[in-house]
């Protein structure tokens, strides 16, 4: 072979590698939802601004399979057959009764979920080696429902009854009894509301507050809690309307109207979930990514809502608070 030729073949072939690299990265993935907060909450906004950071944008080389948004609990199994007939190469799911679902129907579509305890629930074996196809977060709602019920009771220290609403659905009753426990050793009584659908929360907040409950412990749970909701707007107008100071499991519900919220930011916990996806969309398997848990927790207090609640804000808690809202 002539010099010249080898060159050309050379040159040839270096073209041809970052052609075809550049169609592998322009291959569209088709990303399913199965979640609950509406597509326009910040903390969606905040996952498909990570996605778009690491390469892949809708209407570009991502499509979303519609209708994952919102979906009430007696349509979850319908729609987690939809996600599954349209062949996604991933699927964002969550809470448990989401994974659930989706669980039955495959065990080969790579889900990426967020739950109170990813373990417990039965949906990876170890949160090092999950082993299936199922990954995410585990959010160590058990643990941090005790410190949010901690910081409620310093909140009102004068407070001998609190209240906690808890969803029926995924809440154990060994945990509520720890719960109680834990409030009693602080002389404190505590009245646990259960609710498995979110017509019921306006009950369990009036009932709270005729069983003499100073305040309320909103425990772990996505149909409380997640700013831009519409349950959380229920929940927010419910208990302005009877006067409790209350406590949720995201940073954002205080700012966003509540008195107090301490926990992991949900945004960052989308974010966290964006990039596991891109892992998975990138080749890696599911049963090979670490299920993850939240390493930072925020604290923030709004002291407009405690005025307009006649609450005073014991100073050393302002003090050890991340974001106090004036």
């Amino acid at each position: 072979m002539r010099r010249r030729d080898f060159i050309k073949g050379v040159a040839g072939s270096a073209v041809s590698w970052p052609l075809a690299a550049r169609a592998l990265e322009h291959r569209s993935y088709r990303l399913g939802f199965l979640v609950p907060p509406p597509r326009a909450a910040p903390a969606v906004t905040a996952f498909f601004d990570e996605l778009r950071q690491n390469g892949f944008a809708e209407g570009d080389n991502l499509t979303i399979i519609p209708g994952g948004f919102e979906v009430t609990d007696d349509h979850l199994a319908e729609q987690a057959a939809v996600l599954i007939s349209a062949a996604p190469d991933a699927i964002v799911a969550g809470p448990e009764l989401a994974l659930q679902a989706l669980q039955t129907l495959t065990h080969t579509v790579p889900l990426v979920g967020m739950t109170e305890d990813m373990v417990a629930a039965g949906f990876v074996r170890s949160l090092a080696r999950p082993g299936g196809n199922i990954t995410g977060i585990s959010l160590l709602s058990p643990e941090l429902d005790g410190k949010r019920q901690d910081i409620l009771i310093e909140l009102v220290p004068e407070a001998r009854r609190i209240g906690a609403v808890a969803d029926g659905r995924i809440t154990p009753t060994f945990h509520s009894e720890a719960l109680q426990q834990a409030a009693r050793s602080r002389g404190v009584d505590l009245s646990i509301f259960s609710v498995k659908e979110p017509k019921e929360i306006q009950s369990a907040i009036d009932a709270a507050k005729a069983s003499k409950c100073e305040a309320i412990n909103f425990l772990a749970s996505p149909m409380f809690s997640i700013p831009g909701s519409r349950n959380y707007e229920v929940v927010v107008e419910a208990i302005a309307a009877v006067r409790l100071p209350a406590i949720f499991q995201w940073p954002e519900t205080a700012e966003a109207g509540s008195l107090a919220g301490y926990g992991p930011r949900i945004s960052d916990m989308f974010r966290q979930r964006a990039r596991m996806v891109v892992k998975i969309l990138r080749g890696t398997s599911p049963a090979d990514i670490p299920v993850e848990q939240p390493t930072m927790f925020e604290l923030v207090i709004n002291l407009k809502t405690a005025k307009a609640l006649g609450v005073t804000i014991p100073p050393a808690l302002l003090a050890r608070a991340d974001e106090v809202i004036e």
